[in-house]
């Protein structure tokens, strides 16, 4: 459901957009519509978005907002991601309340994985 005046959607840049629905699809279980070669829309996965052709990539170095993947199982979200092709820029820490990791996509687009599950 629309909801006035809250986020709504999210598109993020993506240098090989083929790539990156396999990532996605791989690791999170996404599934994409293509609207052209140039995007290609995901629903249904906390937040509907898309992802469009750009040479651009978003990173918290650069100023970006950081997205933030919630898992059960912080080692074996990692093992899929490394699995598909994601490369882990940031190894699991701990922080007051869980721990998290940062990793990039096929794009180069960093996220992160968090969990308050104790190992």
């Amino acid at each position: 459901m629309d909801k006035h005046e809250k986020i709504n959607y999210i598109e993020f840049p993506a240098k090989d957009i083929k790539a990156t629905k396999e990532f996605f699809t791989t690791v999170f279980g996404w599934s994409f519509i293509d609207y052209g070669p140039e995007y290609t829309a995901f629903s249904n996965e906390g937040i509907d978005g898309g992802f469009f052709r750009s040479t651009l990539s978003v990173s918290t170095e650069n100023g970006s907002a950081l997205i933030v993947f919630y898992s059960n199982n912080l080692e074996q979200t990692q093992g899929k991601i490394e699995n598909a092709g994601g490369s882990i820029i940031k190894a699991i820490y701990s922080f007051p309340g869980g721990r998290r990791f940062h990793f990039t996509d096929p794009s180069n687009n960093e996220y992160a994985v968090w969990s308050n599950v104790e190992v």
